[in-house]
């Protein structure tokens, strides 16, 4: 039975192939806490990738309003339900066992592999669904939707306070995680799934597709969608002329993707991470992405219990009831949000390289500055440094330089729509 190291979950788990791992890895950070929902992401995805026949109901990026928004519906809910029936009452973790290699304890329960093997009537390699056309049909269902929390008298007249608001929604940002361990790949039957050795990026090779829709089944993300002109499925392919440095705007730089680089709220970081023979990620302390995710823990995996251990780490939301964010993000949820809500002076400069460029960061370095603010935060002192932040690309020439307090330019007035 292949098994293979799963740092998500704290353990070894089922896998069908056997461990095999890129050279470096696409990865990418969302800072929840800044999204807007204004969709430029998704609309720069869908003018450069999808705008064709067939491709009127693919949206290989998309920001989802939770908890009742999704595309398609209702895809984490029956994800989750499919592990439940498996396993009830089983998906718990045990915070006790923490380690460098389990930074968020052990995953008791099954994952979506694990799932399947349980029940010896099933063929396939993972539990799935196939979501119906009406699932398919609507990108953005509930935007701005909330919800109360249960049990409350007066939930919309007494305005909100943290650390959890009374009434509640957050926006999702969402597309193809290029799993270590991805559910579509183990599940094509034409073998026409495949991760690059150079950057671990996810492809599907369009002359071996079949269109059975395995991948689209399979995948817990529903990130695969299948084109009907063609009949064969297609996903995100990370921009991967950008990541391989064929845009002639960085002159052989590597790129980051549509989606991150037209971001408003510069809530989006992402790049590339090297990888040990283990299949860790290698230790590179200062390369932004290592350090959020492992050093910090402030970036969390998206419903990591699903077994396929995703590139795509999201900081919670700061407002939102923690179970429902435990449930999304695993364990590591409350240090995380401690973390954001009072940074360190590393974690507040890192937290600016956001956005700055449309190469990607590699390394970065900080340059100290002068003491700007200071408050209380929880009952603890909290002084705020007007750092610098530098970015570095992969050779080690600086690229961006952002101060912690951003400039302010006043116009002069002269100019007729001035104050």
């Amino acid at each position: 039975m292949p098994e293979v190291y799963n740092w998500h979950l704290g353990r070894k788990a089922y896998y069908p192939y056997q461990e095999a791992h890129p050279r470096w890895q696409f990865a990418f950070v969302f800072n929840t806490n800044r999204c807007i929902a204004c969709q430029t992401c998704t609309m720069a995805c869908k003018s450069t990738w999808t705008f064709s026949k067939g491709q009127e109901y693919m949206w290989w990026n998309n920001v989802e309003t939770k908890p009742f928004g999704g595309y398609p519906q209702f895809w984490d809910v029956k994800g989750l339900q499919l592990l439940e029936e498996a396993n009830p009452g089983g998906q718990i973790w045990s915070r006790n066992l923490r380690s460098k290699e389990a930074p968020h304890g052990k995953y008791e329960g099954v994952t979506i592999f694990e799932a399947a093997k349980k029940s010896p009537q099933r063929e396939e390699v993972a539990v799935g669904y196939l979501p119906t056309e009406e699932e398919w049909r609507f990108p953005n269902i509930y935007e701005d939707t909330g919800v109360a929390l249960p049990g409350k008298s007066g939930w919309w007249g007494k305005g909100a306070q943290l650390p959890e608001h009374q009434s509640w929604f957050f926006y999702l940002q969402r597309l193809c995680n290029h799993c270590t361990y991805p559910a579509c790949l183990a599940a094509c039957p034409r073998k026409a799934i495949y991760k690059r050795p150079e950057d671990g990026i996810v492809l599907i090779d369009q002359k071996r597709c079949r269109g059975y829709r395995k991948c689209m089944e399979q995948c817990p993300y529903k990130r695969p969608m299948f084109r009907t002109t063609t009949g064969v499925s297609e996903k995100c392919i990370a921009c991967y002329p950008r990541i391989e440095g064929k845009d002639p705007l960085t002159n052989g730089l590597p790129m980051e993707t549509r989606c991150m680089t037209a971001c408003v709220g510069k809530i989006r970081l992402q790049g590339l991470v090297p990888i040990d023979g283990d299949g860790q990620w290698a230790t590179e302390r200062y390369n932004p992405l290592y350090y959020l995710v492992r050093v910090a823990r402030v970036a969390l995996p998206l419903y990591p219990q699903f077994g396929t251990e995703p590139n795509g780490y999201y900081i919670p939301p700061r407002w939102v009831p923690r179970a429902y964010l435990h449930q999304m993000f695993g364990p590591g949820v409350d240090e995380a949000i401690e973390r954001y809500i009072a940074p360190d002076r590393e974690l507040l400069a890192v937290l600016q390289l956001f956005r700055t460029d449309q190469r990607i960061i590699f390394r970065y370095k900080i340059e100290p500055g002068e003491k700007v603010f200071e408050t209380t935060i929880n009952g603890k002192k909290w002084e705020m440094y007007n750092d610098t932040a530098i970015g570095l690309d992969r050779d080690g020439k600086e690229i961006v330089r952002v101060k912690v307090e951003e400039p302010i330019h006043v116009r002069p007035d002269k100019h007729y729509n001035s104050i």
